[in-house]
């Protein structure tokens, strides 16, 4: 019998608010449980949020995560979330210089310029004619491969004979990435704006032969069945607000401010104990779904400690109160800011700043892409900020580990920050700088977070943001039947580390549910 309020019984305690705990109690309560959601945090999201960082600014900004790609319209239908998300017209643009003068490829805006933009940059149809190639390809697998992640794991040989295609096979699954992108394309720009599918937040080498790169760049193409990635329409903290209310509307019982710091188990009946400012408690359930990472997972338990994880990115907010102009004036910024903005991800620069990031240097020419998200969505900005122009910028950097910050995280992060945006300006007629809007005291809107800080405010093991390297989404050793399941049998991750975690995608949150549900 479902629990009231106040009950310390549970069919299921969640640990951790963050979207996919969300989504597991809001299955798990339309489903008729009771059910307990920890979280630590006085609000829940995790690091699907929106929040106003600037302040005295009315800009509510995706803090963390920020595009929506891999969360499955059946989560959507299935817990009626009044959530939703816009295509963006333009996929990506990437300036470069070419014979001492500024140009770049626009992807987006039709087939046909396109073609003519792939034309300009390399002086003819053949790598215009292997992208559609390459990602037809792409495609096809992305409409095989997506629709599973809501299933039970398939083994590797089912999701090989689901794919029917051994070139995407062994391009995709048994190769180095790096060897499908050099057979395919020849333009040194072109193979790096490929290549960078391959590198959000995993810091590897296009031909690292342990196909991590491979792992995350899967994840990045097959989202939707189509690969694209969506603004979602009032930022990210949209989604989980949403998320909130359905399991709230379904009975769930969400306590923020409450931290889980050990879970006790037979297998059968579990005592999760929490700590409030007030003291500890302790709920009991049938179940226990755990939103945390492995690592978290493992303390909760008295586990071994898996692998340390370790993120690699630089993640970056600013509000502007215009867009730059470009030095390349054929394209106009609206337009270029609008998809994806590559800068310094040509295939050599990745794989030079792999290579100094490695030897402990920070890369000199770091990499990094940008949008921005209130050109698609103005919604995020308040009335007086879109009127007078006021544009967001998002600005995701790469192969920055969390290793290069632990001699002086915020002296690293303020030199990162400045090398990275001499980046930007690179490719400006002016820079960056001038554009920033200021808060209500004067300061410039812009700010930084480095893996380091990713793990401090969020917990997110070495800063991680998918909790450890991605997995394949199919069964390996010890993956269970739904790839959420641990040494303990009623205890589940539900979190990005799980099997087909990673990104803002709902799947883990629901596979829990799933194997919940299954049980009773």
């Amino acid at each position: 019998m479902p629990a009231h309020e106040g009950s310390r019984t549970y069919d299921a305690v969640i640990v951790g608010g963050g979207h996919n705990g969300l989504v597991a109690a809001a299955y798990l309560a339309r489903a008729g449980k009771s059910v307990l959601v920890l979280e630590r945090l006085d609000h829940t999201g995790g690091a699907a949020v929106s929040t106003r960082p600037f302040a005295g600014v009315d800009a509510r900004l995706s803090r963390y995560s920020y595009l929506v790609s891999l969360l499955p319209k059946k989560i959507v239908r299935d817990l009626g979330l009044a959530f939703r998300v816009r295509g963006r017209t333009i996929s990506s643009y990437t300036p470069v210089e070419r014979d001492g003068r500024p140009t770049g490829l626009l992807v987006g805006g039709g087939e046909r310029r396109t073609r003519e933009a792939f034309a300009r940059l390399t002086g003819g149809s053949r790598e215009y004619e292997a992208w559609q190639r390459f990602y037809g390809m792409t495609g096809q697998v992305a409409q095989r491969v997506f629709p599973t992640l809501t299933e039970p794991l398939p083994t590797r040989d089912e999701l090989r004979r689901r794919i029917d295609d051994e070139d995407a096979w062994r391009a995709l699954f048994e190769e180095p990435i790096g060897a499908a992108i050099e057979r395919n394309f020849t333009d040194d720009l072109v193979r790096g704006v490929v290549l960078t599918d391959g590198l959000i937040g995993t810091f590897a080498d296009a031909h690292d032969p342990s196909l991590r790169q491979n792992r995350c760049f899967l994840y990045h193409v097959i989202g939707g069945g189509t690969g694209a990635w969506d603004v979602p329409v009032g930022g990210m903290g949209a989604l989980t607000d949403a998320l909130a209310a359905a399991a709230r509307a379904a009975g769930a019982v969400i306590a923020t401010g409450h931290e889980a710091v050990r879970i006790a188990t037979d297998g059968h009946s579990a005592e999760v104990t929490h700590r409030t400012a007030d003291g500890e408690g302790i709920a009991t359930a049938r179940y226990v779904l755990v939103g945390a990472s492995p690592q978290e997972l493992a303390a909760l338990t008295g586990d071994p400690a898996p692998t340390p994880a370790e993120g690699a990115q630089l993640k970056v907010n600013m509000l502007l109160k215009r867009l730059p102009r470009l030095r390349d004036g054929s394209v106009d910024p609206r337009e270029a800011f609008a998809g994806t903005f590559h800068i310094a991800e040509g295939y050599e620069q990745l794989a030079a700043a792999h290579a100094q990031a490695a030897s402990g240097e920070l890369p000199t020419a770091p990499p990094s892409e940008i949008y921005c998200h209130s050109l698609t969505d103005p919604t995020i900005l308040g009335r007086n900020l879109v009127d007078a122009g006021y544009q967001t910028l998002t600005l995701f950097g790469l192969h920055t580990p969390a290793r290069l910050f632990d001699r002086d995280n915020d002296a690293v992060r303020d030199e990162l920050l400045k090398s990275t945006l001499a980046q930007l300006d690179a490719h400006l007629a002016e820079p960056i700088t001038d554009c920033l809007a200021t808060d209500a005291e004067g300061r410039p809107c812009i700010e930084a977070k480095t893996p380091l800080d990713l793990e401090r405010d969020l917990r997110l093991p070495g800063g991680n943001i998918f909790h450890r390297d991605l997995s394949w989404p199919y069964t390996q050793e010890e993956t269970g039947r739904w790839g959420v399941e641990t040494r303990h049998g009623n205890v589940l991750l539900c979190g990005a580390g799980a099997v087909r975690g990673g990104g803002v995608s709902g799947v883990p949150g629901h596979n829990a549910a799933m194997a919940v549900l299954e049980r009773t």
